[in-house]
C-alpha cells in the first residue's frame, strides 16, 4: 500500500510539472493491481499505447469488473470506485 501511495505521490507531481493542462491531475483513491506474466508484455505495450481508444468502446469501470470477474476476485461494488 504505502509503494501505490508513493508511485501516486511521485507521479502526480511529476504529471503536473508537465504543463497548466494537467493542473487538476489527480490519481483515485483506490488502485487494482494484476500482475503480467513475460510472455504477455507485448500485448501489455500495445494496450497501454491504445488505451485512449480502447475506453472509447468499453468505460474503464467496465474492463476492471471484467479482470475481477476473470480472474474469479470477489468484490463488493460499494468499494471499488471513490
Amino acid at each position: 500500500m504505502k509503494l501505490v501511495a508513493e508511485v501516486k505521490t511521485h507521479s502526480s507531481k511529476w504529471v503536473k510539472s508537465k504543463g497548466e493542462e494537467y493542473k487538476n491531475f489527480y490519481w483515485q483513491g483506490g488502485y487494482g493491481a494484476f500482475s503480467v506474466g513475460a510472455n504477455r508484455i507485448e500485448n501489455l505495450i500495445a494496450y497501454i499505447a491504445n488505451q485512449h481508444d480502447h475506453h472509447g468502446r468499453k468505460t474503464f469501470q467496465d474492463e476492471f469488473r471484467n479482470e475481477l470477474e476473470k480472474n474469479n476476485i470477489v468484490y463488493d461494488e460499494r468499494y471499488v470506485w471513490d
